[in-house]
């Protein structure tokens, strides 16, 4: 019986610190805090809707483009615990090794083929080669790529486990930075001239 009265006095307690909102669209006016934005009123059924999942431009190095439907981009997904984007890539193009420290990633293949792989945390590799109506996973915070196995554009619709999922590209980290060409040298084993080389393709100093 004392059982039962604990049990049911645990489940009265949590109850009541239950959400009783039934959404917080994000006021992206406000400053975002480690659980997301404040809430916005009023609110419309606009900020439920993103209109702009369309392709991106893929006139770059890297020949492929990523439109986000994160919650700077669509603030009714605020405080619901995920996010996607869409991701085109040419023929030839690549994303590089990179990761999402604040989610994990499911890809859904639209059109074409992309090879697509991720290296777990003791250096085992995943990799496969998904054509349409293919899907993928990519656990939280794990370095992952993706590259056009095809000869046309291919797309993946993306989705993450976080309305914020935030990125991190290794040749963006490593090659994008003020760090002396030096000591980047020593830490990946390249000699400086190819440090060099690399940094002035992404954009660093030093």
């Amino acid at each position: 019986m004392i059982h039962i009265l604990f049990l049911f006095s645990f489940l009265l307690s949590t109850s009541s610190h239950a959400s009783v909102v039934d959404f917080c669209v994000a006021d992206l006016k406000s400053t975002e805090n480690p659980t997301g934005y404040p809430c916005k009123s009023p609110v419309t059924v606009d900020d439920f809707v993103f209109s702009n999942f369309r392709a991106g431009n893929t006139s770059n190095f890297f020949k492929a483009s990523l439109t986000p439907a994160f919650v700077d981009q669509f603030p009714g997904v605020n405080g619901l615990g995920f996010s996607a984007a869409r991701m085109d890539i040419e023929a030839g193009g690549i994303v590089p090794m990179h990761s999402h420290p604040g989610a994990s990633e499911l890809l859904i293949m639209v059109q074409g083929r992309i090879t697509a792989g991720f290296i777990s945390s003791d250096n085992s590799v995943f990799v496969k080669t998904l054509a349409k109506g293919d899907v993928m996973v990519f656990p939280q915070g794990l370095m992952h790529f993706q590259l056009n196995a095809g000869k046309g554009r291919a797309t993946a619709f993306l989705t993450f486990s976080s309305p914020n999922p935030g990125a991190q590209l290794l040749d963006l980290a490593l090659f994008g930075n003020n760090l002396d060409s030096a000591i980047v040298g020593k830490t990946t084993f390249l000699d400086i001239a190819q440090v060099k080389k690399l940094k002035a393709v992404f954009g660093g100093r030093g």
